[in-house]
């Protein structure tokens, strides 16, 4: 009986296939002034508020508005801070961004689209 139980869990587990938020990417991504590392785990349009400028952007345009930010605030130091709970709606998670001389507060908001987490807003913002 038990091995029924054990084979009958881990079917479960397989049809269980909800990926997890890819947090590690998105900070070697950072760290590495990768908009194309951070924007592909996007959605198709991202919202985009860069020290008070705000916009909605396909991945290409979100790509070259993130790569202007990296070109003139190279990262020194990336790490999330806060991550929220993942629920069937999404999640969002708050990082510290440094550059050589200044301070980020970045935020990024999640929805749950089919199984995937994706990239619905990116905050950046002096800390």
């Amino acid at each position: 009986m038990g091995y029924l139980y054990t084979f009958l869990i881990s079917i479960l587990m397989t049809f269980n296939t909800t990926n997890d938020i890819p947090y590690t990417n998105i900070e070697e991504a950072f760290l590495g002034n990768n908009p194309n590392g951070i924007v592909s785990y996007g959605k198709d349009k991202l919202l985009l508020n860069i020290l008070g400028i705000e916009g909605a952007y396909s991945q290409s345009q979100a790509t070259l508005v993130l790569k202007d930010f990296f070109i003139k605030k190279p990262s020194d130091s990336f790490k999330f801070i806060f991550k929220g709970k993942e629920t069937i709606e999404g999640s969002f998670a708050i990082g510290n961004y440094t550059s050589k001389t200044e301070t980020f507060r970045i935020t990024i908001q999640f929805k749950k689209i089919n199984s995937d987490y994706k990239i619905e807003s990116l905050t950046i913002e002096k800390a």
